[in-house]
């Protein structure tokens, strides 16, 4: 279905950050696309926030959630103001390169290799002399609810010993609450991924979370192709990751299950695979290339049959194809 813009109701036009369009639109909440068109369309303009509530209909308290968010995705820049309740709308410019630190003889204990187990009142301190914790904890419980004690501890870990990014963390909070995953574990799993792997702006990790949801998505393609009802195994998982790095298309491996299920009458990741190695090795990329082998094979079979008992060695070569899987 296609949609055509009227715009004969366009008066007064106002710009969107491309970055919104294209990496925000599934992973900020409804609130913080109201807040920051609204912040947009009066940029410029000092705006409190119970006017931006009043005419977005998000909560005070939200509205300043949200705009906190946007200025840890760089799309929004505080104005200098005494006002706390005040913002003013900014498109972010290219940031100046940081002056380097002159080297000073105050040493710093080094960051701990693991995640340490601060409690409340460390945490409370270790709040009081950063800034960029409180934002951190501020935006993460807009997103994860109340904090506990062990996220907390996590989000320290993740700022001060992995060395990610107040954003590249908040992207990084948004993505596992999209796909309702936040337990401690698993985020601190990703966290350590994107260390590891130098993923740590905002542009490196809208990539790797475009990457991650296309691969949720093929995956879930599969599960549903195959009547899953439960989410699939370590081993299995690493059959559909071939698959999807292969450039299977979805049609082949429904063909290769459904012959799978001829043959052996189960689902069988290790059978359906050799299936389609053996379908790739011989040439064949689509559904339609298989069956028309399979039809050339019927009719060369049938016409030999008629004829003499003779064996085709092209029958033969496509009966080796076909049944060259173990059981």
């Amino acid at each position: 279905m296609e949609f055509k813009v009227n715009c004969g109701i366009w008066g007064t036009m106002f710009g969107v950050p491309g970055i919104v369009a294209d990496n925000f639109l599934k992973l900020a909440t409804g609130g913080q696309i109201k807040v920051l068109l609204y912040l947009l369309r009066y940029s410029g303009k000092m705006c409190s926030l119970d006017e931006i509530s009043s005419n977005t209909g998000v909560q005070p308290d939200q509205v300043e959630e949200a705009i906190m968010f946007w200025q840890q995705a760089n799309v929004l820049t505080p104005q200098n103001t005494p006002e706390i309740s005040a913002v003013r709308s900014i498109m972010q410019q290219p940031a100046a390169p940081e002056p380097k630190q002159l080297s000073t003889s105050v040493v710093h204990e080094p960051v701990p290799d693991h995640k340490a187990n601060y409690s409340g009142s460390e945490i409370a301190e270790i709040m009081k002399d950063s800034q960029d914790i409180r934002e951190l904890f501020k935006i993460a419980e807009g997103i994860l609810g109340t904090l506990k004690n062990s996220q907390m501890n996590s989000i320290i870990w993740m700022y001060e010993h992995l060395g990610l990014k107040k954003e590249v963390i908040i992207t990084l909070l948004t993505y596992c609450a999209s796909i309702e995953k936040t337990n401690t574990a698993y985020v601190e799993k990703i966290a350590a991924d994107w260390a590891e792997n130098d993923i740590n702006s905002m542009s490196a990790a809208q990539d790797e979370i475009q990457r991650l949801t296309s691969s949720r998505d093929y995956t879930a393609s599969i599960m549903k192709l195959f009547e899953m009802t439960r989410r699939p195994t370590t081993k299995q998982d690493d059959f559909i990751k071939q698959w999807k790095n292969a450039g299977y298309e979805l049609d082949i491996i429904h063909y290769a299950y459904e012959k799978t299920l001829e043959q052996i009458n189960k689902l069988s990741f290790d059978y359906i695979n050799k299936i389609l190695i053996s379908w790739n090795d011989s040439g064949f990329r689509t559904v339609q290339d298989v069956k028309n082998a399979e039809s050339s094979f019927r009719k060369k079979k049938k016409d030999k049959g008629s004829q003499n008992n003779e064996i085709d060695p092209d029958i033969e070569k496509y009966k080796s194809v076909i049944n060259k899987f173990l059981y």
